[in-house]
C-alpha cells in the first residue's frame, strides 16, 4: 500500500470501521498505546480486542487497559483454550461489566454446547452483535454470495456484525472485507 506505518491506522480507518487487535494476545500494550490508537481513528470506529484467557488474575488489568479506548472499544474476543469449566465461565460472566460486548472464542470441543450470549462464528445468538472470523482463504464469488445471504438477516434484525478476514502476507484481507461489504450492499434478487 505504500503507507507510512505511523499513519497506516488513520488510512485504514478511512476505508473500514473496525479492526481486530490480535497483538493483545501476545502482550498487553500500554495505556498510552491504546490512547494513540483511539486518537488515530474517527468517531464510530471500533477495535475488537483479543483477550487470551491464560490467567484469571490478569482479566481486570486487561479490561482496565482496553477501556482507555472509550467509545472506540468494540467487542472483547475472549479466547478460551482449556477444557470446559463452568466456574471459569461463571467468573467471567459475573465479573465483566455487562455493558461490554463480549464474544467467546472457544477452542476446545468440550465447550460446544456452552450457553453464552455471543460465540465467535455463530449467528444463532439473541444479542446486539455477532462476531465472525474467516480463516481459510482464498474466497470466491459463491462464498461472498452465500455469506451475504447468511449475514443479511442478522443485519436486518438490527444487530451488528463484526467480520474479520485472516491477514495474509499479501494484503488479501482488506480486499475480501471490501468485497463482502459490497455484496451486502447489493440489492437482493439481482
Amino acid at each position: 500500500m505504500g503507507s507510512d506505518p505511523s499513519s497506516f491506522l488513520g488510512f485504514y480507518a478511512t476505508r473500514f470501521d473496525t479492526v481486530e487487535l490480535n497483538t493483545t494476545g501476545y502482550r498487553l500494550p500500554s495505556e498510552e498505546q491504546f490512547e494513540r490508537w483511539r486518537d488515530a481513528t474517527p468517531v464510530g470506529f471500533r477495535f475488537a480486542v483479543k483477550l487470551p484467557l491464560t490467567r484469571l488474575d490478569r482479566v481486570g488489568t486487561f479490561v482496565e487497559r482496553v477501556t482507555v479506548l472509550h467509545d472506540r472499544l468494540g467487542p472483547l474476543r475472549i479466547v478460551v483454550q482449556q477444557e470446559r469449566d463452568e466456574g471459569l465461565l461463571a467468573f467471567l460472566l459475573g465479573s465483566l461489566d455487562p455493558d461490554l460486548s463480549v464474544a467467546f472464542d472457544f477452542r476446545h470441543p468440550s465447550w460446544d454446547q456452552a450457553d453464552v450470549p455471543v460465540r465467535v462464528g455463530s449467528l444463532e445468538a439473541d444479542a446486539r452483535f455477532r462476531y465472525v472470523r474467516y480463516r481459510k482463504p482464498p474466497y470466491g464469488d459463491e462464498f461472498f454470495a452465500a455469506e451475504a445471504a447468511r449475514l443479511r438477516p442478522v443485519l436486518d434484525g438490527g444487530s451488528s456484525v463484526y467480520a474479520y478476514f485472516r491477514h495474509e502476507d499479501e494484503a488479501t484481507a482488506p480486499v475480501y472485507a471490501e468485497r463482502l461489504r459490497r455484496e451486502l450492499d447489493e440489492p437482493r434478487g439481482r
